[in-house]
């Protein structure tokens, strides 16, 4: 399996246009391109974070733009993109909460 950790520092007012690019963006990729999904965080810092994952790296670097708008409107609200982290992923006990 294979990860990459996005992080951003957005615009000040663009916080919710930026989550909502993010949402549709990443929906596109789940059912276009094969991702797992991902998650999308704020930091105590201000900064965003999304952790994505992917079977393998070949299929993240495969997926094309595959919701401009979304993309457009993720763009809009980002005043600084940090490096992003590619991952390979050794042990994996991140689960989904229980009903």
């Amino acid at each position: 399996m294979f990860a990459v950790i996005y992080r951003w520092r957005l615009h000040e007012g663009k916080e919710q246009q930026f989550a909502a690019g993010w949402h549709r963006v990443t929906h596109a990729m789940h059912k276009h391109c094969g991702s797992y999904g991902s998650r999308l965080h704020q930091a105590d810092d201000g900064t965003w974070v999304a952790y994505a994952r992917w079977p393998d790296a070949a299929t993240r670097e495969g997926c094309p733009d595959v919701d401009p708008e979304g993309e457009a409107m993720m763009s809009e609200a980002i005043a600084e993109h940090l490096p992003t982290i590619r991952c390979h992923v050794v042990d994996d006990l991140l689960a989904e909460p229980r009903d």
